[in-house]
């Protein structure tokens, strides 16, 4: 078993308020789930409006198959119009032999 948790930085320009950010985060958060099957909070700055820290959890049979999901959230983030992706940090975990 291969396992990562990944904090993703991101900023919302557009946000005016707490409700406005929360929308964002939410409709991301669902879209990635239901897209890669992935566990996710927001795990910092809740009560910044332009800011939020996502924290994602994934795990896969195989380290190639968690490289490729990680990548794929990573770029579904960054395609998003109303977010931008300021950093990304990835931790890997394997199971002991």
């Amino acid at each position: 078993m291969h396992a990562a948790a990944v904090r993703f930085e991101i900023r919302i320009p557009a946000a005016q308020s707490l409700k406005e950010k929360r929308a964002v985060v939410k409709h991301l958060s669902a879209a990635l789930v239901k897209a890669h099957q992935v566990s996710l909070a927001e795990v910092d700055h809740q009560d910044t409006w332009q800011r939020c820290a996502l924290g994602v959890a994934v795990v896969a049979s195989h380290p190639s198959q968690l490289d490729r999901i990680l990548h794929a959230v990573e770029e579904m983030i960054d395609r998003q119009e109303d977010v931008e992706l300021m950093s990304v940090f990835v931790s890997h975990f394997e199971e002991p032999a």
